[in-house]
């Protein structure tokens, strides 16, 4: 029988075992639309989590002006997160293995939203420090479990699901620059130096309604999914993280942690207290960050279409080229939003999301797990030195050249790195 005879016949078949069991497609579709929704919610978590995240860098200014720090201080502080991110990889996954990941997504949410809550109860650097990180656990328990469910329940779509998830980073990352500039600035009048206070009371409270969200609506039939196991063919890559090319981008991964959260933790501040801008005009201009990350899909066909090696090697040196002027202060607002949205582009969009390609291509393809989790581990170990390093530049050299050295200067490390690796032990 032919192929095409064969694809005429499957129809018929559906249509007949459809005829024959009304009730149970019909009960499919309805599961199918319930899970979808599910989804949805969970996807709409991300969302409203990730803009949490970038609550300390937005508010970097004020905070630092109500608890008398440094800024050095007040960039480090926005970058720390990142460690909790950092330490919670590991133990979120044995979490998940021992009890289910709709208990470590409660417990991720209740981490975040409480650490949220407790930011203004801070009275120094080392309380912020502490409820800092332990936000950064909650998101890390928290997108453990996201990115564990969607590969499990769509696994016949994986990148599709995965691709949908980074979505709703880049929509988070979008509102997390552009929501809490709005709110300060609102309640300014009313609560003056204090005003940094109702964005934190706000995502707290939403965060403590989605706990009760979750409970209600996520059941463990679509939350406890597994995915049907599969053979795989491994042909090439190493057997172990022990190898040329993991370690060098274990390198150039750790060295674009210290780029975007330098630039992440420290462009708010910059933009505020050296532009000029208004904190609402601050994140009307780095949410176009987030908007060209939402780019980041293309940023993987790059991937797949030309090698790794030239993909980072070319992106690395046009971001260099970018970030030589993100901090002058003779910009216009259009201008700053045109530098952001290039970073997001070349940063977030596509050496982001081929390093990460690169480390799974490292590996055998039965350990792309691994793979990925080494580049989640080397990307928020440099983030998490990526503020305390940029604070102590600024402090000693100012913001251009405190840039010029470890946003621009290390993006061209990363390319001439980049021309070292071995494409041809790469897996097929």
């Amino acid at each position: 029988m032919s192929d095409q005879d064969q694809s005429n016949e499957q129809p018929e078949q559906t249509a007949a075992a459809e005829a024959a069991n009304p009730q149970e497609h019909s009960g499919l579709a309805g599961e199918k639309k319930t899970a979808l929704a599910m989804f949805g919610l969970l996807l709409l978590i991300y969302v409203l989590m990730v803009a949490d995240r970038f609550l300390i860098s937005m508010l970097a200014v004020d905070i630092r002006g109500s608890l008398g720090l440094t800024v050095r201080d007040s960039i480090t502080l926005a970058t720390m997160f990142t460690l909790g991110l950092g330490i919670s990889g590991i133990p979120a996954g044995q979490l998940i293995q021992k009890y289910s990941r709709r208990s470590v997504v409660l417990a991720g949410l209740i981490l975040l939203s409480s650490s949220t809550l407790l930011f203004t109860q801070a009275v120094g650097f080392k309380s912020m420090f502490a409820f800092i990180v332990v936000q950064g656990v909650g998101m890390g328990f928290l997108a453990t479990s996201l990115f564990s469910l969607s590969t499990s329940y769509f696994h016949k779509s994986r990148a599709a699901a995965l691709g949908i998830v980074n979505l709703s980073f880049g929509l988070g990352s979008i509102f997390g620059h552009w929501i809490p500039g709005v709110l300060r600035d609102h309640y300014y009048e009313t609560y003056q130096d204090l005003a940094w206070h109702m964005p934190m009371y706000i995502f707290g409270a939403i965060g403590v309604g989605l706990v009760v969200a979750v409970f209600i609506f996520i059941k463990p039939w679509f939350s406890e999914v597994q995915a049907p196991k599969k053979v795989i063919q491994d042909s090439g890559g190493a057997d172990s993280w022990n190898n040329f090319n993991t370690k060098l981008l274990i390198l150039m991964s750790a060295l674009y942690g210290m780029v975007i959260y330098g630039y992440l933790g420290s462009y708010p501040s910059f933009l505020r207290t050296v532009a000029g801008l208004s904190a609402s005009q601050v994140g009307a201009a780095v949410l176009w960050f987030g908007i060209g990350g939402l780019t980041s899909y293309y940023g993987g066909k790059l991937g797949d279409k030309f090698t790794t090696k030239s993909v980072l090697f070319v992106s690395s040196l046009i971001l260099a080229v970018v970030t030589l002027f993100l901090y002058n202060e003779n910009h216009s607002e259009f201008i700053y939003k045109l530098l952001a949205t290039g970073v997001g582009i070349f940063g977030a969009a596509i050496v982001y999301t081929n390093l990460a390609g690169g480390h799974v291509k490292s590996l055998k393809r039965s350990m792309t797990g691994k793979g990925s989790g080494l580049f989640v581990t080397s990307v928020y170990g440099g983030a998490a030195i990526a503020g305390l390093c940029m604070g102590t530049l600024i402090e000693n050299y100012g913001w251009a050249a405190a840039g010029q050295v470890q946003i621009s200067g290390l993006c061209v490390v990363i390319a001439v790195l980049a021309l070292f690796i071995r494409e041809s032990e790469f897996s097929k």
